[in-house]
């Protein structure tokens, strides 16, 4: 869980969100989220999702994966690749 909590806070921190901005856009309390940066409990699968989305990246990378993009940014990156090859 520390890798989670360690990437949602930098992550909020780009995202500039603050915690309470987080929790609300997430639909959790303060008290969970805290529960979830502090102990080795990961969210339920529907929060954990809910805050890949909010933070621009996906689930996979929350919980230690090494993929950060989210599908915003791939669409991103095939949209350069696209007009390169233009």
């Amino acid at each position: 869980a520390y890798q989670f909590s360690r990437r949602v806070k930098e992550l909020m921190k780009e995202n500039r969100y603050s915690q309470k901005q987080l929790c609300e856009l997430c639909g959790i309390t303060e008290a969970a989220f805290s529960r979830y940066m502090t102990t080795d409990r990961l969210p339920k699968t529907e929060i954990l999702a809910n805050l890949a989305n909010i933070l621009h990246t996906t689930s996979d990378y929350l919980i230690g994966n090494d993929i950060k993009f989210g599908y915003k940014q791939l669409e991103l990156l095939l949209f350069f690749l696209r007009l390169n090859n233009l």
